[in-house]
């Protein structure tokens, strides 16, 4: 649990550099995406509250399985792309299935969380993959940060260490977001397949 809440922590400080980065680059957009935040602020309070009184295992054992479907979803899907398509969902509706549901699993999970809200809005709200990729910066963000509110009321970060990891996560996603912007589709897509892949990967084998 300690690892938990410890990771939480430095993914909040890696989250904000990169949504900076987005949203002077007008690739996030806070008024569509506030029904999605707020489903998300409740779903990762239900999800960390839950895991902290129950074995995350069973949840554990469906992740690679969703992780290969999310990571072939954003490889071969036309959605997937440096252009905007029609949405499937409006955002209140979108708020209640992806935000509500991308921030009960990062409450209680959290690996490949970012590829799912990448993958859901572009294939719900059809944005291109650099809002996809900015908007999804925001609802994790919420996410991990009612994570690391709740983790930290109970005792469960390692603080010194949190802000060690902290230092290079702003390193590492200012640089990368400045990547993803500059070299949009072409960038995004082999290196969001690959790491989500390389997630199932490491999961599958942590379970055998």
């Amino acid at each position: 649990m300690n690892a938990l809440a410890t990771n939480k922590v430095q993914s909040v400080f890696g989250t904000v550099s990169s949504a900076l980065n987005y949203f002077r680059h007008d690739q996030i957009q806070l008024p569509s995406l506030a029904p999605a935040l707020v489903y998300a602020l409740v779903g990762a309070a239900v999800g960390t509250l839950l895991v902290q009184r129950m074995d995350p295992q069973v949840l554990a054992a469906l992740i690679p399985a969703l992780l290969i479907l999310v990571a072939l979803y954003l490889g071969l899907s036309p959605k997937i792309a440096d252009t905007d398509s029609p949405p499937r969902l409006q955002p209140h509706a979108f708020g209640v299935v992806a935000g509500g549901g991308v921030g009960f699993y990062g409450g209680f999970f959290g690996p490949g969380m970012g590829s799912f809200a990448a993958a859901a809005f572009a294939g719900l709200r059809g944005y291109n993959m650099r809002r996809a990729t900015g908007n999804a910066k925001p609802l994790v963000l919420v996410t991990n940060g009612v994570s690391v509110v709740l983790f930290a009321m109970s005792g469960q970060v390692l603080w010194k260490l949190a802000l060690v990891m902290a230092a290079g996560q702003i390193i590492g996603a200012r640089l990368g977001s400045g990547l993803v912007l500059r070299h949009g589709t072409r960038l995004i897509k082999p290196v969001i397949v690959g790491l989500t892949l390389a997630m199932a990967a490491k999961l599958l084998w942590e379970s055998l």
